[in-house]
């Protein structure tokens, strides 16, 4: 973790007593708490990580000792407190998560009192407060309370299960497979699908910080016993969450999995029938199958950097209530503008129930693009050089540097490369229209990355 920075692309990230400790939650905890001010109010929750109690015990002293009231959610998904920030009209709210990371890794988001994750400039107000210790200690008298909060979950169920057209669905008595991934994606969205007159199997559901059944990130290769169980049992759809469910990968009844700009676009096409020349806002690293749908169905597409921060944020500036990302991460404004595992397997739901088709029929009526990812190694502090070599490298291309470097070629493939901001990797995204060319741009580019690196 730099010295300079806590946060990265999606709140503060490192691995467990290494880079991430509970001598610095603590401080953490007090510098956040004094970016908000005394006696304020703020939600505190976690995911199934083994560090998660520890951290929400070090973050939640902090707080009280700047004279933060820290109410105690527990166990619950992002956007589950995220809605609970708003709903119970808190001054903000605290998520003890490292989402898709590996088991060694936790992670500590800020959430303002609208439920979207504080701006990178707030950020940046919290960093400053930390490395320059402006912490504003209180008096023993005046040291913040302690109270539970342990309706969270069920409030957002019940707050998603507006959003369903709840007749419609219960009609069709789907069959859908549900791989919580051994967290807090099985708390919620069990129940709340069964409430809608869905048949429900669950897989990886028993909470465990270890992740058995698989890693937290939902990726087509690691989804194998999802598909599998689809086809086996003859359900109509599958999910599988990250470790804090605010993303979700969707499978059809034959057991494809689909990258989250495939499901993502069905959403759009569906929400620009009844919404026509609406917003529709996506990050540069989304496929050009996004563009495609956008302005085939008379929208209008804003392009972000990466990170659900800036997508959410953005929604809110353009007044925009549908966003999403590439990795299954959809913000369906109406309910809350940001990632929601659960209200997008609601809205695929609705949307299957509206049209009567599966999923497999409503991707097969999108535009085909195959979709290959990469990444490769690269240490933090060789990001900025080696961004720059490949870029002096691109520069005469058809290239966007919104945020890493996306290069458009002449035969309609794309490729964006860019470092991520929560590890020391730098990330590659290829599209074609044939798989074989897709996979070529990514060997071929990690190689070149991998040689400039050696320079370095």
């Amino acid at each position: 973790m730099s010295t300079t920075k806590l946060f990265g692309t999606n709140g503060i990230r490192g691995l467990v007593n290494i880079e991430l400790t509970p001598e610095m939650a603590i401080k953490i905890g007090a510098a956040i708490g004094t970016f908000f001010g005394q006696e304020k109010n703020l939600l505190l929750g976690f995911d199934a990580r083994t560090s998660g109690p520890m951290f929400a015990k070090a973050v939640s002293s902090g707080l009280n000792a700047v004279g933060c009231n820290v109410y105690l959610a527990g166990l619950a998904s992002t956007p589950a407190l995220q809605f609970g920030v708003k709903n119970h009209t808190l001054d903000g709210g605290i998520i003890i998560s490292a989402s898709h990371n590996p088991p060694e890794y936790n992670g500590i988001k800020v959430i303002w009192c609208d439920g979207i994750e504080t701006s990178h400039e707030q950020e940046t107000e919290i960093e400053n407060i930390y490395f320059n210790n402006k912490i504003n200690y209180v008096l023993w008298n005046q040291i913040g309370k302690k109270y539970s909060l342990l309706n969270i979950n069920e409030e957002y169920k019940n707050a998603v299960k507006k959003h369903a057209n709840v007749q419609k669905i219960a009609s069709k008595h789907y069959h859908v497979v549900i791989d919580a991934a051994n967290s807090v994606g099985g708390i919620a969205c069990p129940p709340l699908l069964r409430e809608l007159g869905c048949k429900v199997t669950t897989i990886n559901a028993n909470i465990d910080g270890t992740f058995p059944g698989r890693l937290p990130e939902p990726r087509p290769e690691s989804l194998t016993v999802l598909s599998k169980t689809v086809q086996a049992i003859g359900a109509d759809i599958g999910v599988a969450f990250d470790g804090d469910a605010d993303r979700s990968i969707f499978c059809d009844n034959n057991g494809t999995i689909y990258w989250g700009d495939k499901t993502f676009a069905v959403v759009i096409k569906a929400y620009l029938h009844k919404n026509p020349g609406a917003k529709i806002v996506t990050p540069v690293s989304s496929s050009t199958l996004i563009k495609d749908t956008v302005e085939t169905n008379k929208g209008e597409l804003i392009w972000t950097k990466v990170g659900s921060v800036t997508v959410s944020q953005t929604m809110k500036t353009e007044d925009a209530n549908l966003g999403g990302e590439e990795n299954g991460g959809i913000f369906y404004r109406p309910h809350q503008a940001v990632r929601d595992g659960a209200m997008t397997t609601v809205l695929l739901l609705n949307i299957m129930a509206d049209t009567n088709k599966s999923l497999a029929q409503l991707i097969a009526e999108a535009p085909h693009y195959f979709i290959e990812k990469g990444k490769i190694p690269c240490p933090d502090n060789k990001k900025t050089a080696l961004q720059q070599k490949i870029y002096e490298q691109l520069k005469t291309e058809n290239i966007s540097t919104i945020d890493g470097i996306k290069i458009w070629f002449t035969d309609g493939s794309a490729l964006l490369i860019r470092p991520s901001g929560t590890e020391p990797v730098f990330r590659l995204y290829a599209e074609a229209k044939d798989a074989a060319k897709a996979s070529k741009l990514i060997e071929q580019y990690s190689a070149k990355l991998t040689q400039i690196l050696l320079t370095l």
